[in-house]
């Protein structure tokens, strides 16, 4: 009973803080518990390349054929449908309607297994199809097929993760969701390798234990937070309640959106990596690890991103537009900061990521030529990056998209037709993806300046 009533206590004090805390200490306090355990997560990541990779080039070949559909799911449901999730949350709880913020995790724990369900038959049924389009021929194409059979199998579970977390995130409450990724991280360094090699009795399972490793550590994080939310230990808390078509429209009104922006990211990385498979396997193996540090970025923008959507989010709700437009300018300042010194010192020397995987001197010549290209711009990539979370905060995405439907038009529209009409080779292709990393930047920017964006969304 104690418990029960220091809940909204809790709450509220995590709500005082958002609204009324200095901003740099709140935009830090939320993001940086997030920053750290994501960029765990992404060690994981890193670390299971590298655990694929003394399987043979076909194998790694295989994963880098896979990892754009698997991060479309992980982007969609952390940063699309999860933002969408996160911002009807943040809203609610900024107007103080805690009830409907409880209701809403229902309706997305409803959403998480019907986007589960479609990632998996569609992965099953047509990832032979897409994987060959995407250069996969034999021995490759083959280990392709295999690992995303098994990272999809759990596609149900990863949706569930991502989306409570993600209405975590948006009432403020950064330590569940760092939790669950922690153990996710000391789950999944011992238990791929394990699968992958074997041990003992237990026997390898090559690159269908990667997708296993994945497929399990989700199933099970699915199933304690489902329990530990139900109990009422979060602050939100997961009850019986009737669907509401309302709830629904406003998860998908700006998730669906934000999910766009994640389908044409990783639809430009897809068509890229098609393009880039016309200069050969190695060019594949090179770009796919070095576009892979493209996505390493993804928990420092995407730790900052979230707290910049929950304080968006949260004064947006309670009418004070004023201090959501300062977070969404200290956010900008500091996720782009971080992020350039990070590009500088991989273009300057490509081999200290690069290296790391690859000691073929084909595939480190392609994957150096495009971080010499794109790792400059890093920076605009974090501008692009949190002004998208903060239009998700504010419950307007469209204008943000636009940002990114310039990027794919350039980066992949006109890599494509200078590769294949044109004869341009890697250089030229690295070159129009800098230039739509530029585009981007400048239209997000254009689009979120002007005020009459900045007026409240009613959930």
């Amino acid at each position: 009973m104690d418990q029960t009533s220091n809940k909204p206590d809790a709450g509220a004090l995590r709500r005082a803080r958002i609204l009324g805390g200095p901003l740099f200490r709140t935009l830090l306090s939320l993001g940086i518990t997030t920053i750290a355990v994501l960029i765990a997560q992404t060690v994981v990541g890193v670390l299971e390349t590298w655990y694929v990779s003394f399987l043979g080039t076909d194998s790694l070949v295989g994963v880098s054929l896979v990892f754009p559909i698997s991060m479309l799911m992980t982007m969609m449901s952390n940063g699309g449908i999860g933002g969408g999730v996160a911002s009807a949350v943040a809203r609610a709880i900024g107007g103080g309607k805690r009830r409907e913020a409880d209701a809403l995790v229902l309706h997305a724990i409803v959403v998480a297994v019907a986007l589960g369900c479609l990632f998996t038959i569609l992965a099953w049924c047509y990832g032979p199809e897409l994987y060959a389009a995407l250069g996969g021929r034999g021995p490759g194409l083959a280990a392709a097929v295999t690992y995303s059979n098994y990272v999809f199998a759990g596609a149900i579970p990863v949706w569930i993760v991502n989306l409570l977390c993600a209405a975590l995130r948006g009432s403020g409450n950064v330590k569940i969701p760092a939790i669950t990724t922690f153990a996710g991280a000391l789950v999944l360094i011992p238990l791929s390798p394990l699968l992958i090699f074997g041990v003992g009795a237990v026997p390898g399972l090559g690159i269908a234990g990667a997708g296993i490793a994945v497929s399990l550590y989700y199933s099970i994080a699915a199933v304690a937070l489902l329990v530990y939310m139900a109990r009422g230990h979060a602050g939100l808390v997961l009850t019986r309640a009737s669907l509401n078509r309302r709830f629904f429209s406003d998860i998908l009104r700006v998730g669906a959106l934000s999910s766009i922006g994640a389908l044409q990211l990783n639809l430009m990385v897809v068509l890229l990596t098609a393009v880039v498979g016309r200069f050969g396997q190695a060019a594949l193996a090179g770009y796919g690890i070095a576009s892979r540090l493209d996505y390493v970025l993804i928990p420092l923008l995407f730790g900052l991103g979230t707290a910049v959507l929950t304080v968006v989010g949260t004064c947006m709700g309670a009418g004070d537009i004023a201090r959501a437009r300062r977070a969404t300018w200290l956010g900008i300042a500091m996720g782009a900061g971080f992020t350039q010194i990070i590009g500088l010192v991989v273009a300057i020397h490509p081999p200290v990521w690069l290296g790391l995987f690859t000691h073929d001197t084909a595939a480190a010549h392609f994957g150096g030529l495009y971080l010499r290209t794109i790792a400059p711009l890093y920076g605009l990539v974090g501008v692009s990056f949190i002004l998208s979370f903060a239009a998700q905060g504010i419950g307007r995405p469209f204008w943000t998209i636009l940002g990114g439907t310039a990027r794919l038009l350039i980066a992949a529209g006109g890599g494509w037709l200078a590769v294949n009409q044109l004869g341009g080779g890697m250089g030229t292709l690295s070159a129009f993806v800098a230039a739509g990393t530029v585009g981007s930047a400048l239209v997000c920017a254009a689009t979120m300046v002007p005020k009459r964006i900045w007026t409240r969304v009613e959930v």
